[in-house]
């Protein structure tokens, strides 16, 4: 009888403690101080998932802290006591289930993971399509159904968006909290998706969740999320005031500057950067690595662009991707040129 009010006792105890926890988690959950709010369809049945994890962390971490407290309170030492407690090996029958029933939860939860994956990764046949590429360390967003391309990924509510991204350079990672999925980016030809169906108009940002080099914490863009009226206006103002279609080469060499990542690493004001700063720099003399001269005119910088380790700059370390040469036309390049010779 004693020792049924010892099981009794702790039951009660684990079950409060489990209730307390596990409220607390779905609380912390629900109101974004674990994680921000979902703002993609694909955030909910992952937070879902992240509930139930939530209750099983609750009850492992009562059943544990409640033997614990209840034993140190019920069976500590009283006063004048000083033999041992009982002596016992162990128990064959509690070791099994506490080998099974673990073993059954994991598989179990094994099975809600690859549910919920398939969940995600539901094709909708109509999803916008919206190429992706990281560089060192920006992000460029291109509508190859649309003709647009832009530093800002625009999407609109409650339509699938089928992303394919890949890196011009080194591993990168896709990731916006709110959206809860996320994406390593690939070097190579190899290109990588990622399907996110927008719930909630708003602004968010993408930031990459890999250590990429010393910029990493900075690569970041905005996401705006808007109704399908307001994207479709987007669209047509984007397609109107296309700054690559523009008469003036200058207009256009600050469009290719941004949307080839150039801004990522090279300022137009002056101000210092992981390269050299645009603004003066053309007709000037710049001292290279190993001590030589160079005067900087359009056959020094398209040597530069086709080839970024032919000559570096003094102070400056070579973090140009190897193939942007590949990437520009003889035209985006004179345009470029024309852009940086304006910064006066």
């Amino acid at each position: 009888m004693n020792q049924l009010k010892h099981y009794i006792g702790v039951v009660i105890l684990v079950a409060v403690l489990t209730v307390a926890t596990g409220l607390g988690l779905q609380s912390a959950l629900q109101n974004g101080y674990i994680l921000p709010p979902a703002a993609s369809w694909q955030a909910v049945p992952i937070d879902w998932l992240f509930g139930l994890h939530f209750w099983a962390i609750a009850f492992l971490f009562s059943l544990i802290v409640g033997f614990l407290l209840y034993s140190v309170i019920v069976f500590r030492r009283k006063k004048g006591e000083t033999g041992d407690g009982v002596h016992f090996e162990g128990n064959t029958t509690i070791e099994i289930l506490w080998t099974l029933i673990p073993l059954a939860t994991v598989i179990y939860f094994a099975y809600l993971g690859a549910q919920t994956l398939s969940d995600i990764q539901r094709v909708d046949p109509d999803a916008i399509r919206v190429n992706v590429t990281g560089r060192q360390w920006s992000w460029t967003f291109e509508y190859p159904e649309l003709g647009i391309v832009s530093e800002e990924l625009v999407l609109p509510n409650n339509k699938q968006a089928l992303l394919r991204m890949k890196s011009q350079d080194v591993i990168h990672s896709f990731w916006v909290p709110e959206f809860r999925v996320k994406q390593d980016v690939l070097p190579g030809d190899m290109v990588r998706e990622l399907r996110v169906t927008p719930k909630e108009v708003g602004e968010y940002k993408v930031r990459c969740a890999e250590l990429c080099g010393r910029d990493h914490a900075n690569m970041r863009a905005p996401v705006v999320v808007l109704e399908q009226a307001d994207f479709d206006a987007w669209v047509e103002e984007r397609l109107a005031a296309d700054p690559t279609k523009s008469d003036d080469p200058v207009v256009r060499g600050q469009a290719w500057a941004i949307q080839f990542g150039c801004a990522a690493c090279h300022s137009f004001d002056g101000t210092d950067g992981i390269g050299p700063s645009w603004a003066g720099l053309f007709g000037k003399e710049e001292t290279m690595e190993d001590g030589s001269t160079v005067l900087v005119d359009a056959e020094y910088l398209i040597e530069s662009i086709r080839d970024p380790g032919a000559q570096i700059v003094a102070g400056y370390q070579n973090v140009m991707p190897a193939n942007i040469g590949e990437d520009l036309t003889d035209d985006q390049i004179a345009d470029i040129i024309a852009f940086i010779e304006s910064l006066k």
